[in-house]
């Protein structure tokens, strides 16, 4: 049993001035009051003042400020040729489905289609297909690397970072010219 809830505490009075009520308690504390006067202001002023007190604002941190770093422009790349692959992917799957619709969209007109581009165009092409596969490929294995807690170390990143580059440009060359 707790030191207040004795009984005997509770009858001699000694507890009496743990029982005093909130409202007592704070009616002796005094309170600071300051007024503060208002003008009513119609809608279009309460707009145009708050977009005066958003210009008075500091603006946050740009990416201008910063040094650029291999990490951040590696990690904005990944998300970059993630959607693009994705959207290529969405695309294919929707000239796949409107196949029956649009009989021109075959594998044998697309053949005889890039058969008749100019070499530039094919080259052109690969490479914008082959580099982002093979980046967004070699970098998912890096961030699943990290997710076991290897190479988390400045080093390591920088050291991986510099290995996704290499192995997607030698990818990309392979898959272009299949050097």
């Amino acid at each position: 049993m707790s030191f207040i809830a004795r009984p005997g505490l509770l009858r001699c009075g000694l507890a009496a001035p743990l029982r005093t009520a909130p409202r007592a308690v704070a009616s002796r504390i005094p309170a600071l009051r300051r007024g503060v006067q208002t003008n009513p202001i119609s809608e279009k002023q309460q707009y145009e003042l708050l977009n005066q007190q958003r210009m008075n604002r500091p603006n946050s941190p740009h990416l201008e400020i910063y040094q650029p770093q291999l990490t951040w422009y590696l990690s904005g790349l990944h998300r970059i040729t993630g959607v693009a692959l994705g959207g290529l992917f969405y695309v294919g799957a929707l000239a796949y489905c409107l196949h029956p619709l649009y009989p021109a969209i075959d594998s044998t007109h697309l053949i005889s289609l890039v058969h008749d581009l100019p070499t530039w165009v094919k080259v052109t092409g690969k490479t914008l297909i082959a580099f982002p596969l093979s980046f967004h490929s070699f970098n998912g294995l890096r961030h699943l690397m990290w997710d076991t807690g290897k190479g988390l170390s400045m080093k390591g990143v920088y050291a991986s970072g510099y290995a996704v580059l290499a192995a997607s440009v030698a990818t990309t060359l392979y898959l272009v010219f299949g050097i």
